[in-house]
């Protein structure tokens, strides 16, 4: 795949990252998969190489790296593991890439230092058991109130499909401060673990990464003081869209991670794998599907790489995020379906790890906005931008 634009220093980034994949993570990634674990003893030495901090600036701990050199990273990760790829994606895009956004100098000192290290988890509570792409429907609810003579948030509710649920010591919660203007009335709150009435609710099995822990939070009478609020009030659904902007890039770099590491295992099989007496690879049907992998993730790649370009220029990128994570996520699986058919009945079994790779790759179409939703936005962005121009 192609690599053409790299710097000398993002090469070795890429070499460092990848390294430490297959030392750390590739052996391991079948047993925490199978046993449903997640894997605390990665956490420390990923954080060692500042990757829960990589665009976190050095006065609070982070690399101070761009936007690119994140996906670069995380694709490296994500290929390794996909499970272990979505925590990095999560800690830093949508928590730390938050309070980064909308935190004030008080807040950043406090969490995002504790963040950048990797000593703490962050997670991020948007998704609720009856709200998914309809923010506006979010139950969970944030009341000021006197308590003990002071001003206080009381917040209730559920969230659900949290990444890092139980394993997370700091989330990002959105809460309906105004619940009649729906999603606009929806605002932001830092959540420690250990904060009375906030606890981890329900463990979530799922088809696809299983190392990665999500579960519901659970809030019963959380009370917080306003230093906890992120951002102005009924201002939390704005910031959600410009963190989704990021966090969807991200997901797309993820997604090309997965379906490299599906197009790598096939190219292995079909050139060892002896059928009819000759390779996998001389069957034309074979070579057509490789063709096929290459240049999808290819062509994934490079939007993905558009899009962080142009958020390290500062640009607006809601129409290429959403272009780069739709593509990438329907290249990945489509990648992962051809490396099981590719392995034949061997595909089918757990014995090969591409079975897993197209479990994992699912996600992708769903996860940060379905692919229906994306094209929702794609759609919206083009007409925008053609009503401006007259």
């Amino acid at each position: 795949m192609i690599d053409f634009e790299l710097t000398d220093e993002q090469r070795l980034l890429q070499k460092s990252v990848r390294e430490l994949g297959e030392r750390l993570i590739v052996p391991h990634a079948k047993s925490w998969d199978e046993e449903e674990r997640f894997p605390h003893e990665v956490i420390k030495p990923m954080g060692e190489m500042g990757l829960f901090g990589m665009q976190v600036p050095e006065k609070y701990g982070g690399a101070g790296m761009k936007f690119h050199d994140y996906v670069i990273a995380l694709e490296e990760i994500a290929r390794a593991d996909a499970s272990v790829g979505l925590t990095m994606a999560s800690h830093n895009s949508l928590c730390t890439g938050h309070i980064m956004l909308a935190g004030n100098e008080a807040q950043k000192q406090k969490y995002v230092t504790r963040l950048a290290s990797g000593d703490v988890l962050g997670g991020w509570g948007l998704t609720e058991p009856g709200s998914g792409s309809d923010a506006g429907a979010a139950r969970t609810r944030a009341v000021r109130q006197k308590v003990a003579g002071a001003d206080k948030w009381v917040i209730n509710g559920t969230k659900t499909f949290i990444t890092q649920g139980s394993v997370g010591g700091v989330f990002v919660v959105m809460a309906s401060t105004t619940p009649e203007k729906k999603a606009k009335g929806l605002t932001a709150f830092i959540i420690e673990r250990g904060m009375p009435g906030f606890r981890t609710g329900k463990i979530i099995h799922k088809m696809g990464l299983r190392a990665s822990d999500t579960t519901e939070l659970v809030f019963e009478d959380v009370t917080v003081g306003d230093e906890q609020r992120l951002g102005d009030i009924d201002n939390g659904f704005f910031d959600t869209l410009k963190v989704l902007d990021k966090g969807r890039i991200g997901i797309g770099a993820w997604s090309v991670g997965i379906g490299r590491a599906a197009f790598e295992a096939s190219v292995r099989y079909a050139k060892e794998r002896v059928q009819f007496g000759k390779p996998l690879g001389d069957f034309q049907a074979i070579q057509h599907m490789l063709a096929d992998m290459a240049t999808e993730l290819d062509a994934a790649r490079l939007l993905v790489w558009r899009a962080a370009w142009m958020q390290d220029q500062g640009q607006r990128t809601t129409e290429e995020s959403s272009i780069a994570k739709y593509y990438a996520a329907r290249a990945t699986v489509r990648a992962c379906n051809a490396a099981v058919q590719i392995h034949g009945g061997y595909g089918y079994t757990r014995e090969f790890d591409v079975e897993r790779y197209l479990r994992d790759a699912k996600l992708a179409e769903i996860g940060e906005g379905t692919n229906e939703v994306q094209k929702m936005v794609i759609a919206r962005e083009l007409l925008r931008t053609a009503a401006e121009q007259g």
